[in-house]
């Protein structure tokens, strides 16, 4: 069991970074007037456990704040994230 722990953390330690250097990519073509990542694609990644990291950048670099889609869907994301976890740390199964 802890050979799988140490890959889920590995996994949400790499999803993070990629979420977070994702956004941090999207505003830069945004300012650049270059080909955009799409949102649906950011969403998925949030989905998939970089929700967090994800929210914090866009907070911190102003990017997507105005985009509901964002701000509401995201945190709602890590909220999921956290019931999860704490279902599989408490031991309860959905």
């Amino acid at each position: 069991m802890p050979f799988f722990s140490d890959l889920l953390t590995i996994y949400f330690v790499a999803v993070l970074i990629v979420a977070a250097i994702m956004t941090l990519a999207d505003k830069f073509f945004a300012k650049k007037g270059m080909w955009r990542i799409p949102e649906a694609t950011l969403m998925l990644v949030g989905f998939l456990g970089g929700a967090l990291s994800m929210y914090i950048t866009m907070r911190t670099i102003r990017h997507k704040t105005k985009h509901k889609k964002f701000m509401i869907g995201l945190p709602v994301m890590i909220a999921l994230h956290v019931a999860c976890a704490a279902a599989w740390v408490f031991g309860f199964y959905i």
